[in-house]
């Protein structure tokens, strides 16, 4: 295949079937699925929902060649949004809370974007309400605002949905995947939602995230967890949500890479945690899907392939 930018590689990435062979959580007879977004230009799912986001920005007005953008980000729709931005000349500037991956801020100067941090200890609250102060700066500034913006969902209904049912069809068992923002697992849920009524619904978050009603604390595990209820849930028949430790989600995500070749995130490890988990209750001949959000070596420096403690 010849493309003629890089933003054209975004998108239809392959998916891994897993079975009895690998995992005997599975049933035989069924198979748990992997979407390997990591496998995207900028090493995340999040690549798809920075070209869209440019992409209707550009269609609406609201981004001149002119504009800057600002967005609040832990990194990977940092990454996408500057992947695709550069097609288009545009300034970049993201709020990053302070202690968050060091090699996805690596990785967003690379490509040309401008780091503002707020303090960790104020999360990605903090860093939106940093945000929407710069865009106050800026006379042609856009905020993407990806926790509140319909298009987040969008960019995956639009997307990746229709790429799991072209090779799966629409007799999918269970959609299994993290939660962050929401906009990944309500886009995807709502496409799938319209071939299959019976779909079953798993947001997979860290402990410490609410979505289980628990207490908010910190956790090590990156990526997915909610400090606030994400809107984009709202109205979708969820079946549950699976709270996976970080002793779990790094001892996946290690046995992934060591047994699998998979260098994956901590987030990949904790859905497929939950994708074990549910693939393990449902009948034989079950199709269970979870996807892969991002690569490992934008952890490296946390040492999530080799750290004692988890």
């Amino acid at each position: 295949m010849i493309i003629d930018s890089i933003q054209a590689a975004v998108g239809h990435t392959p998916l891994l079937r897993f079975t009895h062979r690998e995992f005997a959580e599975i049933p035989k007879g069924s198979s748990v699925y992997a979407k390997l977004e990591y496998l995207n230009p900028g090493g995340s799912i999040k690549d798809r929902l920075g070209v869209y986001l440019i992409e209707v920005g550009l269609a609406s007005g609201k981004i001149t060649r002119e504009t800057t953008i600002i967005e609040s980000t832990a990194g990977n729709t940092g990454i996408g949004i500057a992947i695709a931005a550069l097609a288009f000349g545009l300034r970049t500037i993201f709020v990053v809370p302070e202690k968050f991956s060091l090699e996805k801020q690596a990785l967003m100067r690379a490509l040309g974007a401008e780091i503002v941090h707020t303090p960790t200890e104020e999360g990605i609250i903090g860093a939106i309400a940093k945000a929407e102060k710069l865009q106050e700066e800026f006379a042609d500034s856009y905020l993407p605002s990806q926790f509140e913006n319909p298009a987040n969902p969008q960019a995956y209904y639009q997307s990746l949905a229709p790429e799991l049912v072209a090779d799966l069809g629409e007799s999918i068992t269970s959609f299994v995947a993290g939660v962050g923002s929401g906009g990944t697992f309500s886009g995807v849920a709502r496409y799938l939602l319209e071939r299959n009524t019976a779909i079953r619904l798993i947001g997979v978050e860290p402990e410490g995230s609410i979505l289980n009603g628990g207490a908010s604390h910190s956790h090590e595990i990156e990526g997915i967890g909610v400090e606030f209820m994400p809107t984009f849930l709202e109205g979708l028949p969820i079946t549950g949500y699976a709270a996976i430790t970080d002793s779990d989600g790094f001892a996946m995500t290690r046995k992934l890479a060591r047994e699998h070749g998979l260098l994956v995130g901590s987030s990949s490890g904790a859905v497929m945690v939950a994708a074990l988990a549910e693939a393990a209750q449902l009948p034989a001949g079950s199709q269970v899907v979870t996807i892969f959000p991002d690569a490992g070596d934008r952890y490296l420096s946390k040492n999530i392939y080799s750290r004692e403690d988890y």
